[in-house]
Formats: structure tokens, sequence, C-alpha cells
């Protein structure tokens, strides 16, 4: 355990006097840490209150990490420079003098001329290593910065609201050589005369009427869909294409602020129970059952809860 204190430097603000910032650090719990020194900003500063504050705390963390990783480099000098150890093996080779041992050493090496099937049984094992990258590929992927995936022919985005589908197109692709046909529960696009881009079933209903397509400088043609359900993270766009890991998206808490009050709630609470998850603590509803069964066994002291569990 670590506190941490320090004391700003006089400045030529108007209040009256400085403040102080004090907090007990936990290594098991660091994001707590970093909550309490949040507090302190909003408290005592307007920094919290600027547009961009989100967007220079997370280029700020994103510059910690870096400064990190090249410390962690730094310190492994090794990694840096592979060839080192590999240079060494030929002081190995030139040790032997006599005639004879060198012969017995060519034969030795060269045992596919005595049985030539020992090569080709090799190549198998080559073979095989591809297998483990498909099957890392078929788990959940990181989602790109839109909260979606990039393929080679098109890509999606989405927002708790809306799903966007960019698909490159021939440059001067007019409207009416687009098949675009947007149902409830399916979504098939692309040019006449030619295969589907995209032809099956999404992950997730729409609201067809609430969604539309267009070209946009005649190269790219995009699809906007709108959720039926607004609170929930697709994890693919079409069903049995490769999903994202829900996760890891990172919603636009600077567009919070746009939403009317119940649905931010619904938001913020969302995004409170996924930190929550991620760091092995209870969500919003555990703590609420947490707290109504110690208000309930405040008020019933005869009886006994040694064996009570909150379901």
């Amino acid at each position: 355990m670590a506190i941490i204190s320090e004391m700003p430097e006089e400045s030529s603000s108007s209040r009256p006097s400085t403040a102080s910032f004090s907090a007990r650090f936990d290594p098991l719990n660091p994001l707590a840490f970093v909550e309490k020194v949040l507090d302190f900003l909003g408290q005592e500063s307007d920094f919290l209150k600027k547009e961009t504050a989100e967007k220079e705390i997370v280029a700020a963390v994103r510059a910690a990490k870096e400064r990190l990783r090249k410390a962690e480099e730094k310190t492994n000098p090794a990694e840096e420079n592979p060839t080192s150890a590999s240079n060494a093996e030929p002081m190995e080779v030139e040790k032997p003098k006599k005639k004879e041992k060198e012969e017995s050493a060519e034969e030795k090496t060269n045992p596919a001329e005595e049985n030539p099937t020992s090569a080709s049984n090799a190549e198998p094992m080559e073979v095989e290593k591809p297998k483990k990258k498909e099957k890392e590929e078929s788990g959940p992927r990181v989602p790109n910065q839109g909260n979606g995936l990039d393929f080679d022919n098109y890509s999606w985005t989405q927002t708790l609201q809306e799903v966007t589908v960019n698909i490159p197109v021939p440059c001067g692709t007019k409207a009416r050589l687009v098949v675009c046909e947007i149902k409830k529960n399916s979504l098939k696009v692309g040019l006449k005369g030619q295969p589907p881009i995209i032809d099956g079933e999404l992950y997730r209903p729409v609201k067809p009427d609430d969604c539309y397509w267009n070209i946009e400088d005649q190269k790219v043609m995009s699809v906007l869909l709108t959720k039926h359900d607004q609170m929930e993270w697709w994890k693919s766009l079409v069903k049995g294409e490769p999903e994202i890991d829900t996760q890891k998206v990172e919603p636009e808490n600077s567009k919070l602020s746009e939403l009317d009050p119940e649905t931010r709630q619904t938001v913020e609470k969302m995004m409170f129970d996924q930190r929550q998850k991620q760091m092995g603590l209870p969500t919003s509803d555990e703590l609420q059952k947490q707290e109504i069964l110690k208000k309930f066994m405040a008020e019933h002291p005869e009886m006994d809860f040694s064996n009570a569990k909150i379901v």
C-alpha cells in the first residue's frame, strides 16, 4: 500500500488557498485511485467541464502506455538484437579439426540421403501450424475504432442507436446500378448483374422505415440501419460472420450529454456494470441487492442470516 500526497505550487489564481490531494493507492484496485484523482480535478478545477476533457485524458493514458513500452524495451536489449545469440553458433562448428569427425558429422547432417522419407515426413508438421491461427480468428475479435469490424469488401461501425455499413464501389457508380434491400431481419446489398456483397440475416432487428442508403462521392455506398433495440451492442452485422468482443467496445462519452435523461442513465449504468465485471466486482443490480439485504438484516436483528445468499 502507498499514500500519495502532494501540494500544488502557488499561482496567481484568485483562490484564497491551495488545495492538497491525498489518496491511498491499492495495487489490487488501481482504478479506484484514478477515480479519486478525477473527483479531485472536478472539485478543484473546471478541467472536466471542457468538451475535450475525455480526449485529453485518453491521450495522456496512451502516452503513459507508450513510455512504459519504451522503458520495457530498454530493459530487454536482447529482444531488440535477436541475432546476437545466433552469431555464436558458427564458433562451435569450427571446433572439430580431425577429418574423421568431419566426415561422421556430414553423414549425420544428411540423414535424408539414407532415409528419403524422413524429409517428407516433416512437411505435415509445418502444414498444421496455420490451423492454430484459424482457431484464434474464430473467437471474438477486437472491434475497430467505430466499434465494428473491417473486411476486404466492406466495413461496419455502430453506436447504441445505429449501424453504418460502408461498401467501396467502382468510381462513377450510379444509384440505379445498386441493389439494396433492407428488411426488419435481413440485408442484401450489391450491384446489378453481380453476386451480392452482403446477403444474410441481421444480428438483431432494425426499423426499415428509419433506414436509408446513399452513394458518397460516387465511390462509397453507405447504408444506415436504425436498431430496433437501442440499448444493445451488436456482435456482428450479419449472423455467421466473425463477431467482436463487446467487452472492448468504447462508447463516445462526449455524446452522452446529447441523450435524453432516461437513455443517458441506462447507458451510464451499462458502462458502470461493464467496468465492474472487468474488475471482478459486483454490478449495480448486485450492489442494490446487497444494500436491501443489509437494511433488512438491520431491521430484524432477531433473525439468523448466517446462511443468507444473494441470488
